[in-house]
């Protein structure tokens, strides 16, 4: 018997074979099936990003899967999960028939707004200046070229880069990315702005912190010159605001920005946000706001993988001129697993002693220097460790955690791997989900909640996640 599931089978077995195994990971593996009708499949895709990725780069390969299980008059329909919950509502699905054409651009129309240029207020040039001459605030090193893609970033990335082609084009507005602390949030946002300019001399953009704004602001409410704050704002090209949780719990802010916000949103414009955590989880902010962050694509930045470490510390080494062993590249790579910025460090910390001290750079000066940088971030609980550790004790392999398989033990270890990174980190069930198997955050909840269930009433099962939690813990 045909079905939703036997035919999408077979057009990802033949757009795997056609396509990277990236992007395929990337673009096809999130992809549910959903129901077959006639010739008429619908799949269901985690995201309206998802649908426009797919119908600008890859309708043709989808359309030949299709044509070639259900015949020359098959037809795709996408199913697009709409995320409702900050309104207390339940996730809808809305349904959208695939299309071959491009889409057409937005028209641009002029903003109706009646400013005196002179009178005007520019936060960031000297008060009494008559020509409005407004610096984008960017920093020229942060370019995508030295910005090294990844499986922790790929997402976002590709977003930024489609962004930068058409800013406020794209039914990602805002583009919402969230992570830790020095997983480059900040380098790519710059890299969207820089690449704009570049791709688009007419278009103004904006870098600003959360912070800055704030300021900008206050000294506004003093002066009593709100309006013109407002105004200046409201007719950039491209907004970039950095931190944007340390809006949280400032009403006054948060209303000028939401006002700001609509403008911008209205009219076309780009909004791009960065945050330490995703819009769900941001406190303190009025559900209006959380709402809206929500209308384009949440992108989150994780920690980067063994090979993503490695490839950062070449290109960093390769810019500066200098070699470095392999052993010692892989060391730092093995042992340096928290964030970007940590990796840079432990780069000038090994080159200093080196140069001080007119040492050779070998792996015994590299363990060395780096023992008590290694000693922090092997305390700092990563999910990735987090799932070795679960690995290890049940004697799994990780692929095995990741794979879609049901076995027994494996499902047990996947759901203990997941409720300990809820404990143990400060990632989102959506993130963690992400890292454990590509798993969405329903699930995740249903682990955490089967573990708890099972640590009351298991004996067993409860010194199973005593003996986990030493070992995390050590």
């Amino acid at each position: 018997m045909i079905t939703a599931n036997s035919v999408w089978e077979k057009c990802l077995s033949f757009i795997k074979d056609n396509i990277a195994e990236d992007a395929f990971n990337t673009w096809f593996v999130p992809i549910r099936p959903g129901k077959l009708n006639n010739n008429v499949l619908t799949i269901q895709v985690p995201s309206k990003f998802f649908y426009e990725w797919l119908e600008e780069h890859y309708i043709k390969i989808l359309k030949s899967a299709l044509q070639k299980e259900l015949g020359s008059e098959a037809k795709l329909v996408y199913s697009i999960l709409m995320d409702q919950k900050s309104q207390g509502r339940e996730p809808f699905t809305v349904r959208i028939p695939s299309s071959n054409k491009e889409k057409p651009r937005p028209q641009e129309v002029e903003a109706p707004i009646n400013l005196q240029a002179g009178k005007m207020m520019n936060p960031f040039i000297i008060p009494g200046l008559q020509k409005l001459k407004i610096d984008s605030q960017l920093n020229h090193n942060y370019t995508f070229n030295n910005f090294i893609e990844g499986e922790s970033n790929r997402l976002a990335r590709a977003a930024g880069r489609a962004i930068a082609k058409r800013p406020g084009g794209t039914s990602f507005n805002p583009l919402f990315i969230y992570g830790g602390v020095g997983l480059g949030k900040t380098h790519l946002v710059h890299a969207i702005g820089l690449e704009v300019k570049d791709l688009h001399p007419e278009k103004t953009v904006l870098y600003v912190s959360t912070e800055k704004f704030t300021q900008q602001f206050i000294e506004a409410v003093k002066n009593n010159n709100q309006n013109d704050f407002i105004h200046f704002y409201q007719m950039i090209d491209v907004l970039i605001m950095d931190d944007i949780q340390f809006l949280s719990g400032k009403a006054k802010t948060q209303e000028v920005f939401f006002h700001i916000f609509n403008h911008l949103h209205q009219r076309g414009n780009q909004i791009i946000l960065t945050s330490d955590k995703s819009p769900a989880d941001i406190q303190d902010m009025e559900d209006r706001l959380i709402s809206r962050f929500k209308w384009g694509l949440s992108a989150d930045l994780q920690n980067p993988d063994y090979n993503t470490r490695l490839s950062i510390l070449k290109q960093k080494l390769e810019n500066d001129g200098i070699e470095f062993p392999d052993e010692v590249m892989d060391y730092i790579a093995q042992n340096i697993d928290t964030n970007v910025r940590e990796l840079e460090g432990s780069l000038n910390s090994i080159i200093a002693q080196a140069t001080l001290n007119k040492r050779e750079i070998t792996l015994d000066l590299t363990a060395r220097t780096l023992s008590k940088l290694v000693q922090t971030a092997r305390k700092e609980i990563s999910i990735d460790y987090i799932q070795k550790t679960v690995c290890e004790y049940f004697k799994v392999k990780m692929e095995d955690i990741q794979s879609k398989t049901r076995k027994r033990d494996v499902v047990q270890a996947r759901q203990l791997a997941m409720y300990f990174a809820k404990q143990y980190t400060k990632a989102s069930l959506a993130s963690i989900g992400t890292q454990i198997g590509k798993r969405d955050h329903a699930t995740v909840l249903h682990a955490c909640k089967t573990v708890k269930n099972l640590q009351e009433t298991d004996k067993q099962f409860r010194g199973y996640i005593e003996d986990i939690s030493r070992k995390i813990a050590d």
